[in-house]
């Protein structure tokens, strides 16, 4: 490895932009390897200076505004996920010659690792997640990084036998080098907009993975993920939710039962898997299709599924003793979270009611999408945040009396216990952000959970 790096920065002039988790790792990933470098981020105190110098000695630190001086003189620019090198003052200052790169890029050209790459607007964490849980039943010594769990190059002196890795657009930008065994777009909706400007701008960073893989996995029920005609390269083969052609994956009716299937064989009910809904069948499906093309045991993997429960805060069910089916889906950022959270759930309720709990920051997104859903599957909707008043807008004049504005979480609980009976659900899936509220969405969800189980707390 020491070679590896020393070749990668021999006489280089490197800036890491950005001091957050990832520019920490990739400030300490350096030091490891004595490779000098400075940091600039545009914020006046993300680190004290002094904790900065006592864990990286001589190395420069500079903050409060993007230092044009120091970025002009860049041979190699380290960007941290969060940066958009679009920022006037970012852009006037990059150097034609400079090797622009991210934590994941830098993995990927000194790590022989073999890779399972996953992105996508939806779904992302827990399609990894389960990734790492089925692998590790193989017996693989699996890591898990990215946009989840340890950054990359807190890892990359760690044996593996795979990394799995979960990929933002953001990440997407700057990776170059990765070969992934296999890869996929799980889904595409309008997220990070205010960024991206267009969902095509959006869509074609997310293509940008099928590009890097020896097989491509996509989404037949979401044509924005078929690879572009430029990336297919790669083997392409497809999960989706009707019955599969051979060598596909997807869903059939067998004896009244729903079952996953890959081509005509059925490989097992989706009443025996422990997350129920369409969303999370396609999300089995897309661990199957991506294990399988990195060559994983298909019977071994459809073993460890039925043990694997699922992840805070995406439609996770709270236990309580009310009788009412409250939700925590506080991880749906985006529209198209929530669409599939409503579409995945509300079929199971019957003649139950579902209430919506939804808003935030929208983050410049079209929330028309929700319309239908909206109108035709939720009976009651209780909006909150910046953009709550958009989403109470698409419903129909006749569903007013059955819309609420509140203005707090808090207020949200509240009025959902008032209007629920025994057997209906109360679902948290925002469809926006959650900044303008709480520091994230995990905190968004802990404020659920809690005004959910403490209810005499809300009075």
């Amino acid at each position: 490895m020491q070679s590896s790096v020393t070749t990668q920065f021999d006489k280089k002039n490197v800036v890491i932009l950005g001091i957050g988790i990832t520019g920490l790792s990739c400030a300490r990933f350096l030091h490891r390897y004595q490779v000098p470098f400075a940091v600039n981020d545009s914020r006046t105190m993300p680190i004290s200076p002094g904790d900065f110098k006592h864990q990286f000695a001589d190395n420069t630190l500079v903050l409060g505004k993007w230092d044009h001086s120091l970025i002009s003189k860049a041979d190699v620019l380290i960007v941290s996920p969060g940066i958009d090198l679009a920022d006037p003052q970012i852009k006037a200052a990059l150097p034609t010659n400079c090797d622009i790169i991210g934590d994941i890029e830098l993995f990927c050209r000194l790590s022989s690792t073999p890779v399972i790459a996953v992105t996508g607007s939806n779904g992302k964490s827990t399609v990894v997640s389960m990734l790492n849980h089925v692998g590790n039943a193989l017996d693989y010594k699996v890591q898990l990084g990215g946009n989840i769990g340890l950054p990359v190059l807190d890892q990359i002196e760690q044996p593996a036998d795979f990394i799995v890795l979960e990929l933002s657009s953001f990440q997407l930008e700057t990776v170059r080098s990765m070969s992934a065994l296999s890869a996929t777009v799980l889904n595409l909706s309008d997220d990070h907009l205010d960024r991206h400007k267009t969902i095509e701008n959006y869509g074609q960073i997310k293509q940008r993975i099928y590009h890097q893989c020896q097989n491509a996995i996509y989404n037949r029920d979401d044509i924005a993920t078929l690879p572009y005609q430029q990336y297919r390269d790669s083997t392409a083969f497809s999960f989706g939710s009707e019955q599969p052609q051979v060598g596909q994956f997807g869903i059939a009716n067998i004896a009244d039962e729903s079952q996953l299937m890959f081509g005509n064989k059925a490989l097992i009910a989706m009443k025996d898997l422990p997350l129920q809904g369409i969303h999370n069948a396609l999300n089995y499906l897309a661990v199957l299709a991506l294990g399988h093309g990195a060559g994983w045991n298909l019977d071994t993997m459809l073993a460890s599924l039925k043990t694997f429960k699922g992840l805070a805060h995406r439609c996770e069910v709270i236990e309580t003793s009310d009788g009412i089916r409250w939700v925590n889906d506080s991880k749906a950022t985006n529209v198209g979270a929530t669409i599939a959270a409503i579409e995945g759930l509300a079929p199971t309720l019957g003649t139950n009611k579902l209430i919506l709990i939804a808003g935030g920051d929208g983050k410049g997104a079209d929330f028309s999408p929700l319309m239908p859903a909206l109108t035709v599957q939720v009976d009651y909707l209780i909006t909150l945040g910046k953009d709550g008043d958009q989403i109470a807008n698409l419903r129909l004049p006749n569903q007013i009396e059955k819309t609420r504005r509140v203005d707090s979480l808090v207020d949200a609980v509240q009025c959902a216990r008032m209007q629920a009976n025994s057997g209906d659900m109360v679902l948290l899936s925002p469809a926006c952000a959650s900044l303008d509220m709480f520091a994230n969405y995990v905190e968004r969800g802990v404020v659920f959970i809690k005004s959910v189980l403490l209810p005499k707390e809300c009075d």
